[in-house]
């Protein structure tokens, strides 16, 4: 069965080379780290849910919103997923419903996005408020869409169709389904966020080192299954 259906539009995918000892205390039990040409990675990623249905109704005031989510990719026998450190929704009821019957790791603050386009290139801006302060990640583009390569970091990122949480001692799984993305070139972006305050001491070394890669991709109509328990 289909928990949510929703259109994942303009997604910002920041990416960092990890020391896979920082995620074994997150990796769920039945999977194990997914490593690309031998690396380990963590990425920061910002997008849009819109026209979001939740068993197939649209929630008054919650059809449209930001999120940004800091996460990591694990594999379960010829699976490949994601686990996410911390999901950053605008929407109460968004943190609550997925808290609590997924399991995740959702928090709820106040966010804004800016997309822009002029003659030259696209902008697109993710912001959420942490305490007082704004937290902010922002890529420039251009203007031309084109195809994720195969065998890319790029297709790497982007193409871990199952999520995995753990609860206690038990893993769950669900399945993300939607196709394969096209992206525009990033020309440039600006990083503004403070990785301690947002994900905890054992992420603070990302405030001085370089991404390996930035993306934008193009997403698409996005389906998220009904979750199932795993077992080793």
């Amino acid at each position: 069965m289909t928990f949510l259906n929703a259109y994942w539009k303009n997604l910002v995918l920041i990416n960092y080379e990890i020391d896979p000892s920082v995620l074994l205390p997150y990796v769920p039990k039945g999977t194990e780290l997914d490593f690309f040409n031998g690396k380990c990675y963590v990425s920061v990623v910002g997008f849009m849910f819109m026209n979001t249905k939740v068993l197939g109704i649209k929630l008054p005031g919650h059809v449209n919103f930001e999120e940004v989510n800091l996460r990591f990719y694990v594999k379960h026998n010829d699976k490949r997923g994601v686990v996410f450190i911390k999901e950053i929704v605008p929407k109460p009821l968004i943190t609550w419903v997925a808290n609590s019957i997924y399991h995740e790791h959702y928090e709820t603050h106040k966010m804004k996005h800016r997309w822009i386009e002029d003659n030259n290139c696209k902008q697109f801006e993710y912001q959420w408020k942490l305490k007082n302060n704004w937290q902010s990640i922002l890529v420039e583009t251009e203007k031309e869409y084109t195809d994720i390569i195969d065998g890319s970091e790029e297709q790497f990122i982007t193409e871990h169709y199952f999520g995995y949480t753990k609860y206690g001692n038990t893993t769950y799984e669900y399945e993300v389904v939607h196709p394969s993305w096209r992206q525009l070139k990033v020309t440039n972006f600006k990083i503004d966020v403070n990785f301690e305050s947002n994900y905890g001491a054992s992420f603070k070394f990302i405030d001085q080192v370089k991404p390996t890669s930035v993306i934008l991709a193009e997403g698409s109509d996005v389906s998220v299954k009904n979750k199932k328990t795993i077992h080793r």
